[in-house]
Formats: structure tokens, C-alpha cells, sequence
């Protein structure tokens, strides 16, 4: 009966209708497929854009937003749009100031004391946010038929940055202010959860389909940990915005330890790194159990026959029909050619479910 239907909507399903029907495990004709970090350096179009502005102006600006955003449905054929922007965004809002280097994020001042932590306070939104406006011009651009995603930080990878101002490798600072003074923190996880909550509905009301919560850094913490300073604050949102029709998929970076805490999020989608295989997680937590991922990104400076290969092997090996989203287990990184960029969407478009 799956294949079936599968095979009778083949040619009729929108990009939106094989998202959303993947994330409802409902039958479609293919997993759907888009990947983290789509919109980036490793196009030379996006390179071009890049030229007239900085990071900042990019994820600022409506017109320049959209165009790079739109960039790989455009070139790649990707089935889903994730709107360019960042995730220390809401950061701007509480009382720090971030600024992106050649070396990554810094966030100031670094609120590693208790009288740094004091003046910061709940995102205010008094006026809409510029992803506000750059989700309304990219849903202006492309019409209803294609999926758009919004996203956020999740509470304790936001705290990583807050506190750490230049993340470390051992989340030295974060870590500190866990085992030291673990009220403080949740405190702030507290100003945090409620920002989130409120950036995303913006986001949703621009006209975003889906968001995808990153909490890449809670993937170091101990699985009790991991139970005290980040899942409470993820179910918080997922409920908060999944309860007003929105699906939320839940990213974690280093996620194998903590996958069964992932399921207890709620989120509708648990999107996974390359460390774990998506058949041995379906076995763990039931075939109800929609998934996203998980290609290793560094495959992908192989050459375009092994990218086919590996992605074919991940689509085998998951053995779905459905409630797969195919992406990276992580995002796509610089230097990244392009032509295994399009072998891997290309693998994942000839994918047909009906012939399993």
C-alpha cells in the first residue's frame, strides 16, 4: 500500500508536501533532502554576494538574506530553504554584542562572573528582527509550493557562547559555571528559553514551515547533565512552539550517548551526526521515530562517486519509506566542492521508495 501511494504521488508532491509528509511519516516518494549550512562559502555565488557585505550585513539585510538562502533550491536542487542567519542573533537582544571573525564568533563581554550575568536579561523584540523580514522576502521569492525553515540556538549552546565569549575546546568557562554555581546558570537558561521561544514564533509568523533547534555543544555534556542544563529547556520550547502547529527538529551534535534523551524532547524530528547509524537508532526508538541526517560532511571532499556511494549506503541502511530527511550529520564545510554537493541531492532525488 506504501508503495502505491508513493508511486502515485510521485509526480504531484510539492518540496513542502514531501517535507511535511516525511516529518508526518506519511507515505511520499522519497526522502526529502536539504543540508545544514546550504547557503555558504563553498559557492561561488554565495561568494559573489559575500563581496558587498559582512556576515552581519548579510544576515541583516532582507535582499541579500534571500538571494543567498534561495541560492542552493536554485543551483543544487535542494528540497527545503533554511533562511541565512545565526543563531548568537538573539545574543544582541539580552545584552551582549557579537561580532563574526575569520576565526569564528565572539561574543562580548565573555559573562563569566556572576556580575556580567546579572545584566543580562530576556530578548526584547520591540521592533521585528531582520529574519523577520528576510523569511517574508524569501517566501515572497519562491511561493507556498517550497518548504522554509527557521531556526534557533537551543538554551545551552547559546549559554556556551554567552559565557565563554570565545568558545573554547573544553567548554572550560560554561563548565566552571555548571559545577560552581549551577543556579546561576539555570537561571539563565531560564531568560534564554523564553528568548528562543519568542524568536521562532517571529519566525513562524513570517511564514517559516518548520525550525530546527541547534544544540550542538550539549552533546559534550554528561548524560546527567545533559538531563539537568539541556533537555528540560529543549522540551520547554518544542512544547511551546509544536503546541501552536509548528514541527520542530532537534539537532545535536555528538548525539550517541544521549539519543533516548533526544526522543524525550518531543521534537517531531531528531536530526543526528555521522557517529551513529539511522537503522540501529530506528531499532533503539521505534520506526516511529522521524529522522534527519547523517552523512559526514568530510565525505564530501571525496570525489562525486564516493559521495554517491556513501549516500546510497545511508539511504539503504536506514531502511525507511518514510520519516527520513536526508542530510549532513553536520553542516557543510568551507572549501566543499560543489560537484559533490550535487552528486549527494542528485543520489537522494533518484531515491524511490516504491522500488524497495
Amino acid at each position: 500500500m506504501i508503495a502505491t501511494k508513493a508511486k502515485r504521488s510521485e509526480k504531484t508532491l510539492t518540496c513542502k508536501q514531501r517535507f511535511l509528509g516525511a516529518i508526518e511519516n506519511s507515505p511520499i516518494d522519497r526522502p526529502p533532502v536539504w543540508l545544514m549550512r546550504q547557503a555558504g562559502r563553498y559557492l561561488p555565488a554565495y561568494q559573489e554576494v559575500k563581496k558587498n557585505f559582512t556576515f552581519l550585513e548579510m544576515c541583516r539585510r532582507a535582499d541579500a538574506a534571500a538571494e543567498v538562502s534561495i541560492q542552493p533550491f536554485d543551483i543544487l536542487g535542494v528540497d527545503a530553504i533554511i533562511v541565512f542567519n545565526d543563531i548568537l542573533i538573539p545574543l544582541e537582544h539580552m545584552g551582549q554584542k557579537v561580532d563574526f571573525t575569520e576565526k569564528g564568533p565572539v561574543v562580548a563581554p565573555a559573562a563569566r562572573n556572576a556580575e556580567i550575568l546579572a545584566g543580562i536579561h530576556r530578548g526584547r523584540f520591540d521592533e521585528t528582527p531582520a529574519v523577520f523580514d528576510s523569511i517574508a522576502e524569501i517566501r515572497r521569492r519562491i511561493g507556498g509550493d517550497v518548504p522554509i525553515l527557521g531556526f534557533a540556538g537551543c538554551p545551552f549552546t547559546l549559554s556556551a557562547y554567552m559565557v565563554e565569549g570565545v568558545v573554547s575546546k573544553s567548554l572550560r568557562y560554561i563548565k566552571e559555571l555548571l559545577y560552581a554555581n549551577p543556579r546561576l546558570l539555570e537561571k539563565t537558561l531560564d531568560l534564554l528559553t523564553e528568548t528562543v521561544i519568542d524568536y521562532l514564533r517571529i519566525q513562524i509568523k513570517a511564514g517559516a514551515d518548520a525550525v530546527q533547534i541547534f544544540d550542538t555543544w550539549a552533546g559534550e555534556l554528561s548524560r546527567s547533565d545533559y538531563r539537568r542544563f539541556a533537555l528540560p529547556y529543549q522540551r520547554r520550547i518544542i512544547e511551546a512552539i509544536q503546541s501552536e502547529g509548528t514541527p520542530v527538529i532537534l539537532y545535536v551534535k555528538g548525539s550517541s550517548h544521549v539519543i533516548d534523551e533526544m526522543k524525550a524532547s518531543g521534537a517531531s524530528v531528531l536530526s543526528v551526526d555521522w557517529r551513529i547509524n539511522l537503522r540501529d537508532i530506528s531499532n533503539r526508538l521505534g520506526e516511529g521515530t522521524v529522522l534527519q541526517g547523517n552523512l559526514d560532511p568530510t565525505v564530501l571532499y571525496a570525489p562525486p562517486e564516493t559521495v554517491r556511494r556513501m549516500t546510497q549506503k545511508i539511504l539503504d541502511d536506514a531502511g525507511r519509506r518514510t520519516g527520513h530527511i536526508f542530510n549532513l550529520g553536520h553542516g557543510v564545510l568551507p572549501e566543499t566542492p560543489v560537484e559533490s554537493v550535487q552528486a549527494l541531492i542528485e543520489t537522494v532525488k533518484h531515491y524511490d521508495y516504491s522500488s524497495r
